[in-house]
């Protein structure tokens, strides 16, 4: 043995320290980690990653006026006036095209009739009622409009997002990468599986959980071979470590035994944040810092190991990749026989969950810290507390079942008017705030505000125009949600106006144009704030609904009635200048309004509702929305309106 080797024996610490897990995950998890970097992969191999960014449709989908229907393609005007006593009969090949589900709508033709609702004839078929527009038809972007987003940052990819994604003309997607973990194995005693242990030798399984465990949770698994209990093959191996992976794990040897050598080789190498927590089992883990890398010093004994990474690898991993760590589905049990525990440590107990007499009842299995059938046979984890002495029979407890499960709601819920602005909000929350989500239906303005009313949404986008006081939103709170306190709050303002073809060959300048006969027009759906302003200025201008050619076929978003537009099967459309330049077209301008958000009093001090203003207020959401044009971010983030509801 060198004297360097023996010097450091000497001031090697024998002793462990007692920190409260909170304060040992605080001290550990609170530091300034690097997430995952980028990297590009098909998304036929994606599920299961997370995106690194906002993911945006290439193609719309699908990309042709698509029959719905087996039956035959018809111009809807071709069968006005049929009834049941007066059938129309159509000429396959000119007046009907026969077509299977699927197939491309052959040009000119605007309507499908099912097979089932036809009387075929020599060479004819016989109708017995008329079809509208667009009836048993998939326009072009029904599914996917082109440009619109369809995941957002920070998204774990199922396999209907890959599905998604490839219908809408991705073949690749930005996901962060895997966060390699080092999984180094230490002691004399170790052999590999598949050797015959002697006495004294013990089939080295640990890495094999490890790996498992952080394949599980994300990331990548790099095994090391068995390195032998001697402080320079390990210092070796944790430096080496360190150069290659994010994360080092050195599975035995965390302890203050005479051959514990990793706290000495993490205080050398960098830094030890903590020897010791106040855990049962898991006690003697070291969580400490080299080369600006995480280590983690594990308890060798299989159950003190597994405790030590669910405290401090699983949030780890989980937040390198700007996820949240999942948590398990919580069980209320009656704990079936007394259990004592020291008050000098919170305690895991493994145990077996049963339904008997129409109650839950958790049985408690072998406690030793180095039985890992107990984790195999185990359906649950009670934890009993640093501050308590234990269980009693029949006493009520909370059991976390150890089997997939996401039970954490941290969405919130908007439901009311689509702008292209809310979506980059969602986007933005969930990268500042990993966890968060924003979840939104788009039901037309005034759907929002029932929403609210029914307590089915947390806040409703709005942009709803009172044509007797020219006020926006306000009027419509106090008709609507007389009872409910609510508050406005001005996302964006935003310029309305038609969106037209390139070049805007038939001219359109304005409402009066939406009657003439060679214009057609596409609308969004009733209840819309759009729709509304649309209602209003044909009324100022002594314009009919009915003489405008498409008025009644609806869209529930700008981007659907851009993609129309884009398409041809429309002329024109009412939306917004972000919706039109994301679709290559030109913009008429006509309005200028203000989008507001309706949130009641009572959310507004909810966390999440606070992280959402938050975002919204933020310099990086103006600059998000005014670089998508039409956008005007002066009042955005405003209380322009607060009622306490019954006043």
């Amino acid at each position: 043995m060198t004297s360097e080797h023996t010097k450091m024996k000497d001031r090697r610490r024998r002793y462990l320290h007692n920190i409260p897990v909170a304060e040992a995950r605080r001290r550990f998890l609170d530091r300034e980690w690097s997430q995952s970097g980028e990297e590009i992969i098909a998304v036929t191999e994606s599920v299961g990653r997370v995106t690194f960014r906002a993911v945006f449709a290439r193609a719309s989908s699908p990309h042709y006026h698509a029959a719905a229907m087996d039956g035959v393609a018809v111009r809807a005007i071709d069968t006005a006036g049929a009834s049941e006593t007066s059938p129309r009969r159509l000429q396959l090949g000119e007046a009907a095209v026969q077509v299977d589900t699927g197939n491309a709508l052959p040009q000119g033709y605007d309507a499908v009739i099912m097979a089932e609702d036809l009387l075929e004839l020599e060479n004819e078929v016989e109708i017995n009622a008329p079809v509208a527009p667009w009836q048993h038809v998939r326009p072009i972007g029904e599914d996917i409009v082109a440009t619109e987003m369809l995941l957002p940052a920070g998204h774990q990819i199922r396999g209907m997002d890959a599905g998604a994604m490839l219908a809408g003309g991705l073949t690749s997607v930005a996901v962060r990468c895997r966060p390699r973990v080092a999984v180094i194995p230490t002691g004399n005693e170790l052999v590999e599986p598949g050797e015959e242990p002697l006495p004294g030798e013990i089939i080295e399984f640990n890495s094999t959980v490890f790996a498992s465990m952080v394949e599980e949770w994300g990331g990548s698994a790099v095994r090391t071979g068995i390195v032998r209990d001697d402080y320079f093959l390990i210092r070796q191996a944790v430096s080496d470590a360190a150069d290659l992976c994010d994360v080092v794990l050195v599975n035995a040897g965390s302890s203050a035994g005479r051959r514990d050598y990793t706290a000495d080789v993490v205080a050398e190498l960098g830094e030890v944040l903590v020897h010791g927590v106040a855990v049962r089992p898991g006690k003697p883990v070291i969580l400490g810092i080299v080369r600006g890398k995480p280590v983690i010093g594990v308890p060798g004994y299989p159950v003190s190991a597994v405790v030590a990474l669910e405290l401090f690898l699983k949030p780890l991993l989980f937040r390198l990749q700007g996820l949240p760590e999942p948590k398990r589905l919580i069980l209320p049990a009656v704990f079936s026989r007394q259990v004592t525990s020291p008050l000098s440590a919170e305690e895991w107990i493994r145990v077996k969950v049963g339904r008997v007499n129409g109650r839950y009842v958790a049985t408690p299995l072998a406690r030793g810290s180095g039985i890992i059938t107990s984790l195999v046979r185990a359906d649950g984890i009670v934890r009993i507390s640093q501050q308590k002495e234990g269980l009693t029979a029949g006493e009520q407890v909370e059991v976390e079942l150890l089997r997939p499960s996401e039970e954490i709601d941290r969405s919130l819920v908007c439901i009311g008017s689509h702008d292209i602005a809310l979506d980059l909000l969602g986007d933005l929350l969930r990268r500042r705030n990993p966890g968060f989500s924003l979840s939104s239906a788009h039901v037309g303005s005034t759907g929002g505000l029932m929403a609210l009313r029914r307590s089915e949404a947390h806040l409703a986008g709005v942009h709803l125009l009172d044509e007797e006081t020219g006020q926006y939103n306000v009027p419509f709170l106090e008709r609507f949600l007389p009872s409910l306190p609510v508050a406005l709050i001005t996302l964006v303002e935003r310029e309305q106006g038609l969106m037209v073809l390139p070049g805007n060959p038939k001219k359109i300048t304005g409402f009066a144009d939406l009657e003439r006969p060679d214009i057609s027009f596409i609308n969004r759906q009733r209840g819309a704030g759009t729709r509304i302003l649309l209602d209003i200025r044909l009324h100022e201008s002594g314009l009919e609904s009915a003489a405008i050619n498409g008025y009644g076929r609806e869209e529930f978003t700008h981007l659907a009635v851009a993609a129309a537009v884009a398409a041809g099967s429309a002329d024109t459309g009412l939306g917004v200048l972000a919706a039109a330049r994301s679709m290559g077209l030109d913009f008429v301008p006509l309005a200028k309004e203000r989008y507001d958000l309706a949130i009641p009093l009572a959310y507004l001090e909810d966390s999440a509702v606070a992280l959402l203003l938050e975002a919204a207020r933020s310099a990086e959401f103006k600059q998000l929305v005014q670089s998508l044009g039409g956008y005007h971010t002066e009042k955005t983030g405003e209380l322009v309106y607060s009622t306490k509801g019954g006043a």
